[in-house]
């Protein structure tokens, strides 16, 4: 059984027992959180129950694995023929890595 699931602005495909990195989720190492934006729900890959905008009653668990944050980001500047470069260190994003435990309807 699949899901597409709209988690903190993202869509993604989960089946039970992936692992995902998803944008920063409130919740402590070890919590379940539960996303009930569910766009799309099937089985078996051919019956599939697609929601408007989301299936009523379909929820996906998951459990918080850890928090983490990701590599900076650089950020390069470059004018061609004006002997202009510059080079920034950007943020480092925040993520959660989650464990699907359970898709239901």
């Amino acid at each position: 059984m699949f899901a597409f699931v709209d988690i903190a602005g993202f869509q993604e495909k989960v089946e039970k027992g992936m692992k995902l990195r998803v944008p920063s989720l409130e919740g402590e190492k070890g919590d379940t959180v539960t996303f009930e934006k569910v766009m799309l729900l099937s089985a078996d890959g051919k019956d599939a129950v697609l929601g408007k905008p989301y299936v009523t009653g379909a929820k996906v668990q998951a459990k918080v694995l850890m928090h983490g944050k990701a590599d900076k980001i650089v950020v390069r500047k470059f004018k061609r023929r004006k002997r202009y470069h510059k080079t920034l260190r950007g943020h480092r994003q925040g993520f959660t890595e989650i464990e699907i435990t359970g898709v239901s309807k």
